[in-house]
Parts: C-alpha cells; structure tokens; sequence
C-alpha cells in the first residue's frame, strides 16, 4: 500500500493508503425511485453530545484532523474551475478554520464566516484571527442559521454532513442563504466508511456504535428537493491503516468522532465485550485498514424558496407554448 504523506506530520501508527477515484459524476433528480426522504425518520444525533465531544476536542483536534485535510483540499481542487464572484464566504462546520486562510486565498477580498455548533472550535478560530484579518466566527446550528435571505456568494462544508441527520433541514437553509447562482461545495462521507468497525461490532451485540451515513444518491435527491440547482457529486475511497487499537480510538477521540447516537448503548461496555470486538477487529495481526467513502459535491443556488410545500418561481421565467 503506498503510503500519502500530509501536512502536518502523521502519527508513527498511521499510514494513508492510496486513492481509488471512481469516475461516478450525478446529476440529482427527485424523480429518482431509489430517492430517500432525509426527514422520514426520528433523530438519530443527540446536538448536545455531537457540541460536547467537538468542544472537548477543540485544543487537540489538529492531532487528528489528517482526514478533514485530504477532503478540504479534494474540495479545493474541485473548486478550482468554478467561476464564483464572492465577497462573503461562510465555512460551515469549520471546526479550527483551517480552510479559513485557503478561502480567503481563493476568494481574495471575500469577508470569510467561520459558523460551528462548537463554542470551543469557533475560540480556536478566534485565536488565529490577526488584526486585520476578514475572518469572522458565529457559533450556530446548520439546521438555523442567523442569516439573512440571499446574503451569502460561497457556502463550503467540510466533512459537517457526516454529523447531520435531517438532511432536508440544512439543504433549505444553505438553499434560503445562498444567493442566486452561489456556490455550495461540500465533502460527506458514504455508507462503505468505517465498514470495518461497524462489522466487528455486530459480532457482539445489536447496538448502534458507527454513524450511518447516507448513500451518494440520497445526498443528491435532498440537495434537489431544497431547491439547489445542477448537484453534481462523485466518490474518492481513502484507506487508514492503524497498527494497534489504541491509535485507533486516540485518533477518534481528538476528532471528536464517537458515538453521539441517541440510541447507544448508556451502561458500561464490559471488558470481554469490549475484548472480543478488538480481537475481532484485529485479527489477523498487523495493520488494519479502516476505509472511507469520500463523497465530495457542489450544486449552485436557485433563487427557489421552498416552504410548507409551497414553490416560488419567477414568473418571467417561464416559458410561453405558442398556438
């Protein structure tokens, strides 16, 4: 497995292993069959413990954020043919604002909002703002965000949707505050990620330990239904190798990315539980890949408000059948 090097250094027990681009690029119908409603089902994230792992995180999360950088700079280069004339950019879910200085490099002049669930990620963001700088930071829900209508050229959103479960709900505020012909460019994670942890867990019990992440397909048909215009998404698979479990779970630990799932298990796990899911996961010795689905897209605003099933159109727009 080659192994791809990443600034800052990586940690002596990890290994990143070689992209696999999959040439699927999908232009999202909500005709589609297969198309899944974000909204059908109860919450599956408890907000409280997603904000109370990331601020616990916040001082160490550049430890562990090698993956959050192969996404932000995958989006960064996909971003590079679009032609976008901005002057206010957020980055939602920013977590330390390491995309802030690369936005304000790609959007020169643009005032750049960094917008986290967390207060201890936005006092980081805080800390690096220099006197002059346009960074700005707002700690806000993606589900409501105190913005105004039309108010934003660029919404970019760095691995956030893996810790969403109302898709539905975030696409129509990033379609409500994203101008006409704006720019929404994100990175998610696919069902494949984590396979391998979810499948060593279900040789102990039934619970809930791996989020579930939602199918390519269903990101594209929730972004069509708030309304965001020309989705296009496509899939890069990332391999981690770790060589001990203890690596493993630091690294889970200062990403902040443990289980926040209402319906995890609240009682002790109980050491042989715990010990036969290591050596299930472990087994044969040596390093063990973790894979992940990264699943990047871009779509672009409408101009379409959409509300209590309602639809609101330009009426100028549309066209006339002649007799």
């Amino acid at each position: 497995m080659r192994s791809y090097s990443l600034a800052p250094r990586l940690p002596a027990a990890l290994e990143l292993g070689r992209f696999r681009r999959k040439a699927c690029y999908l232009v999202a119908s909500s005709r589609c069959p297969h198309a899944m409603n974000a909204t059908n089902h109860s919450s599956e994230f408890r907000p409280r413990d997603i904000r109370r792992r990331f601020d616990h995180a916040a001082d160490r999360f550049h430890e562990a954020d090698f993956v959050h950088g192969v996404t932000r700079e995958g989006l960064l280069e996909r971003m590079r043919p679009m032609t976008v004339d901005a002057t206010t950019v957020i980055d939602l879910g920013s977590a330390t604002g390491t995309a802030i200085p690369l936005l304000q490099k790609r959007f020169r002049g643009a005032r750049v909002i960094a917008v986290d669930l967390s207060a201890a990620m936005l006092g980081v963001v805080r800390r690096k703002r220099t006197l002059f700088s346009r960074r700005h930071a707002v700690q806000a829900d993606a589900r409501s965000l105190p913005l105004a209508d039309a108010s934003i050229d660029v919404v970019f959103s760095n691995l956030m949707l893996p810790w969403i479960d109302d898709l539905d709900t975030v696409f129509a505020e990033v379609a409500r505050v994203l101008r006409k012909d704006g720019l929404f460019a994100f990175s998610t994670l696919g069902p494949d990620s984590l396979l391998e942890l979810r499948e060593a867990w279900q040789t102990v019990d039934e619970g809930q330990h791996v989020n579930p992440f939602p199918d390519m397909h269903d990101v594209g048909d929730a972004l069509v239904r708030a309304g965001l215009r020309d989705p296009v998404l496509d899939v890069d698979q990332l391999s981690v190798s770790y060589r001990d479990p203890g690596a493993l779970f630091r690294d889970l630990t200062a990403a902040g990315a443990r289980n926040s799932l209402c319906n995890r298990q609240r009682g002790l796990m109980g050491r042989s539980r715990f010990r036969r899911f290591i050596d299930t996961l472990f087994v044969p010795a040596g390093d063990r890949p973790m894979t992940l689905e990264l699943v990047y897209g871009h779509c672009w605003g409408s101009g379409v408000r959409r509300s209590g099933g309602e639809i609101t159109v330009d009426a100028g727009k549309i066209p006339l059948r002649r007799q």
